[in-house]
């Protein structure tokens, strides 16, 4: 992996600068001095995965952090009296929306992952500064106008990679190029891509679904964002050098410090009818391809700050590679030097994860919808899904804000991944809405509560009702041996399932199982029995066999043998008066007698 030239003047302060942030950010993700390709210390690169292989030159150059002067541009002369919003730090509009809403899916689907949205805000603007590389566009809906490769990658200077897909994604078919925002390869792309605008479709080249894609991407394996090892690891498999490593996470640390303006979109965004992809491709030296021997990138044409991202750089507009000077920044990230965005205060970035976040400027968290009961069956998902506003003291909604929400009620209810608890950062109008919750295999109340996490603020309550589908039917499962010696047990345990109606599982359906005569109704005094519960463990003939499980199953206990032979049956009923008499046989072995039958379920109470 090659460095962008304009790079090598600024590495002293802004390595210094990196370690320090990425510190405080992860407190383990390591800072080795700065080098192409992955060293020893890095994670072996999977020949199995192209997207960990070099496979272009993204811009390295990390956030501005010294004081600004007039117009907020960076390197600026000037007090800082002046300042104005960190320009360096925005997003487009679009762009920001995208990021934010894949954090959210992936809190929804993934939520062990603890996916921040400015980690995919980081990896989009090392790749192509959010989409925007070489003056592309998006259109209404995210997609750019034309879309963003990289190099061919043919093994000269970058990864010797095939073509994979037949040029659909790349237009290439005799190598690939990575494509999109987030510039992934099309392999890649095939195993994560992701429909992140819910239009049924999963373009590289739209950003609300390289965003979600990279998100996904990032969290596979089972990997925690909130482990500085993972999310080094993370990091690594999307490019191998350490370098972009420590870019990329500048840049999330530069976002968690909450100063983020959302830029308007570049100036003559098309209207949304332009379709998604057209228009001429960007050049095969796009956004990874490595600049001319001696030469600095030139970025797209900048206007001032209140409409365009300043150069990354440090740099004035239109002169790449300027303004950065090793050493004789009073800035010292991380340690409580002074920072003063936006005329004056002190910014003391650091603390890592274990920091508190500071909490949003929440005052009121209301409930979206009426206050009605939910209900639902046993195993299955309440239709509805909880919805919270957070707002202001002025009544204004709050964007950013976490809200925490948390199943309980004793029924086994959870989200859908299995989780009682998750967190939800709040959209641009204030709310947040939570995954749906499944009901657990008992009938019972549900309790869902939402919080603003680190605000004391009264909490909003959900309640449901969780109920058994009425039993119409019980079954017994496979073939099981129903003929048994005396003294032993019966070979199988019997399993049953309980279907409702249309077939329907029934999940939940509590069962009593009884050693009856043939009849099905009368206990005999001896033949076969469960094993009652205890030290003495006495033979039992009546039994709670228990509840059925997701698949309306139920497993009975081992059914076991006296001395006495005959002929027996057990009489299995649900708690709604569904019934199933099974017949069975003890004998002695050799004995002949004829099979045994389940006899046809007596009809529903």
């Amino acid at each position: 992996m090659k460095i962008l030239p304009t790079r090598a003047a600024s590495v002293s302060r802004q390595g210094l600068c990196t370690a320090l942030l990425v510190a405080s950010l992860t407190a383990a993700v390591g800072v080795s001095p700065a080098h192409n390709t992955a060293d020893s210390d890095d994670p072996a690169k999977d020949p199995k995965n192209p997207q960990g292989l070099p496979h272009g030159n993204p811009n390295l150059t990390l956030p501005d952090l010294r004081p600004k002067g007039p117009g907020g541009l960076p390197g600026a002369r000037g007090d800082g009296k002046n300042d104005a919003k960190d320009a360096t730090t925005g997003i487009p509009a679009t762009a920001l929306d995208a990021y934010r809403k894949a954090a959210q899916r992936a809190a929804a689907d993934l939520p062990g992952c603890h996916m921040p949205w400015e980690l995919i805000a980081g990896i989009g603007n090392v790749e192509t500064h959010h989409g925007t590389y070489q003056g592309t566009r998006m259109t209404s809906d995210g997609t750019t106008d034309k879309p963003i490769l990289g190099p061919q990658l043919n093994g000269n200077g970058f990864a010797l990679i095939k073509d994979t897909d037949g040029g659909a994604l790349d237009g290439d078919t005799a190598y690939d190029k990575a494509v999109g925002p987030t510039q992934f390869l099309p392999s890649t792309w095939a195993l994560y891509g992701a429909d992140g605008n819910g239009d049924g479709k999963k373009d590289p080249n739209n950003i609300y679904d390289a965003a979600l894609g990279t998100a996904k991407y990032l969290c596979a394996g089972g990997k925690d964002m909130n482990s500085a090892a993972d999310l080094d690891r993370a990091i690594l498999s999307y490019n191998p050098s350490r370098e972009y490593v420590n870019a990329v996470t500048s840049w999330m640390r530069a976002y968690k410090e909450g100063n983020v303006p959302s830029l308007p979109d570049p100036a003559g965004k098309p209207s949304g009818n332009t379709p998604g992809g057209s228009g001429t491709p960007a050049v095969p030296s796009g956004p990874s391809a490595p600049p001319a021997s001696g030469a600095s990138p030139k970025p797209p044409k900048q206007t001032p700050p209140s409409k365009q991202t300043p150069p990354s750089n440090g740099g004035k507009p239109g002169k790449p590679g300027g303004g950065n000077k090793p050493g004789g920044d009073t800035n010292k990230p991380g340690d409580g030097g002074t920072h003063k965005p936006g005329g004056g205060g002190t910014d003391k970035p650091g603390g890592g994860d274990n920091k508190p976040v500071p909490p949003a400027p929440a005052s009121r968290l209301e409930r979206i919808g009426d206050d009605r009961a939910w209900e639902t069956y046993a195993g299955e998902a309440f239709k509805e899904r909880a919805r919270v506003l957070v707002k202001d003291k002025s009544g204004k909604p709050v964007a950013d804000a976490r809200v925490r929400f948390e199943a309980g009620g004793g029924t086994g209810a959870a989200f859908a991944d299995g989780s009682a608890s998750i967190t939800i950062t709040t959209a641009k109008d204030g709310t947040a809405t939570a995954p749906s919750v499944v009901a657990g295999p008992r009938s019972g109340d549900v309790t869902l509560t939402a919080t603003v996490v680190g605000r004391d603020i009264p909490a909003v309550k959900f309640a449901g009702t969780v109920k058994v589908r009425a039993a119409k039917q019980i079954d017994v499962v496979g073939k099981p041996e129903l003929k048994a010696a005396p003294n032993g047990a019966f070979a199988d345990r019997i399993q049953i399932k309980v279907l409702g109606e249309g077939g329907k599982d029934v999940i939940g359906a509590d069962v009593t199982v009884s050693v009856t005569k043939p009849d099905g109704k009368t206990v005999p005094d001896g033949g076969p029995y469960f094993k009652g519960k205890g030290t003495d463990a006495k033979p039992v003939r009546i039994l709670k066999a228990g509840t059925t499980d997701k698949d309306g199953v139920l497993t009975l206990p081992e059914l076991l043998t006296d001395d006495k032979s005959g002929a027996y049956a057990l009489r299995l009923e649900t708690a709604d008066g569904a019934v199933l008499i099974v017949q069975l046989t003890v004998t002695a072995l050799g004995a002949s007698t004829p099979p045994a039958t389940p006899t046809p379920p007596a009809p529903a109470k």
